[in-house]
């Protein structure tokens, strides 16, 4: 079936950080942190490979079987990095980020002060290949584990700096929670799609 999503096997997490590399390459808050789009193409292929696979341990990646669109869902009580995580990724972000560094902490500490605290599924990524969007990818990989938050009676959160993401979001069933600004850079907005 070709709208199948699937878990990422570990001989699969390259193409779910391809995925989310080309995905999020216009991204305003990456697009803020590295204003140079040659960098940024870059940069995110080597944020991704860092993140995909510490999002694993905390969660699940999921992805699409053509790889059009891929997910990165950490489960209830991870959201927020421990100790362990931020040893293991610290040096791979530095050098990804460089001279960004300071605005993509300024992203991350506005995102960590917003983000509830509490049991939920958080969607820490998603993203679809930009010759694959507006072809319904998105929201069926979101639904995928939205699904499995339902049956877990459990909220799902995500934060996204996209304005046209935020009408996507909606019709999932999530609902605008918080809005902020990054000082000098994007806005954001935090929602939560309650339980089923």
């Amino acid at each position: 079936m070709t709208d199948m999503i699937l878990p990422a096997g570990p001989t699969e997490l390259t193409s779910v950080a391809e995925t989310l590399a080309q995905a999020f390459q216009r991204d305003p808050a990456l697009s803020w942190i590295l204003p140079d789009p040659d960098h940024r193409a870059r940069a995110l292929r080597s944020l991704f490979r860092t993140l995909v696979p510490a999002d694993v341990r905390a969660g699940i990646a999921l992805r699409s079987p053509g790889d059009e669109a891929a997910s990165l869902w950490r489960t209830p009580g991870q959201a927020h990095s421990g100790p362990v995580e931020f040893l293991r990724t610290v040096i791979p972000l530095v050098a990804t980020f460089g001279t960004a560094l300071p605005r993509g902490l300024k992203v991350q500490g506005g995102i960590d002060a917003h983000r509830p605290k509490g049991r939920f599924w958080y969607l820490h990524y998603v993203g679809v290949r930009p010759g694959h969007q507006g072809k319904g990818h998105g929201g069926r990989i979101i639904r995928a584990q939205t699904a499995v938050a339902d049956a877990e009676a459990l909220p799902c959160w995500l934060e996204t700096a996209t304005p046209e993401n935020v009408p996507l979001y909606q019709r999932l069933g999530f609902i605008t929670q918080v809005e902020w600004d990054v000082p000098g850079g994007p806005h954001f907005w935090g929602m939560m799609r309650p339980s089923s």
